[in-house]
């Protein structure tokens, strides 16, 4: 690794520096990724079709699937970028979001979560199930 992308690291992920050097257990665990459709029921019958997927979530703009043992998120372009999701816990979550300087989003389904981007553009999601308060409790 060259100087400047230890530096570019360094400023995109310092909180995630901790983890590196194995300071913090962050307990981190991969949740969903992210792909986008831009017509979210024609994706999702044919997700269910193809795959077997289970509808965890639906509306006219997003929908989450359980597909293979692991969540696929669709989403509208407009909406949410592609992304891979990382689920953390409310502490790791503030952490993240005062190191990135960027504020908390609350979604529809009742998670809270922040975008950071890699080096290299790529979107990441660090989401949190707040308990009894997201649909798929409430759903059950």
């Amino acid at each position: 690794m060259t100087n400047d992308e230890a530096r570019m690291t360094r400023r995109s992920f310092g909180w995630l520096e901790g983890v590196a050097r194995g300071r913090y257990d962050l307990g981190m665990e991969f949740d969903h990724v992210a792909v986008p459709s831009n017509d979210i029921g024609a994706s999702v019958e044919w997700y269910r079709l193809q795959f077997g997927a289970e509808v965890l979530y639906q509306d006219a703009t997003w929908a989450f699937l359980r597909v293979g043992g692991t969540k696929v998120a669709l989403v509208t372009p407009t909406q949410h970028p592609p992304h891979l999701a990382i689920k953390v816990d409310e502490e790791q979550l503030a952490r993240a979001a005062e190191m990135a300087r960027v504020p908390i989003d609350s979604h529809r389904d009742g998670t809270r979560g922040i975008y950071i981007n890699d080096p290299f553009g790529n979107a990441v999601e660090l989401i949190v199930y707040p308990p009894g308060e997201t649909v798929y409790e409430k759903k059950g």
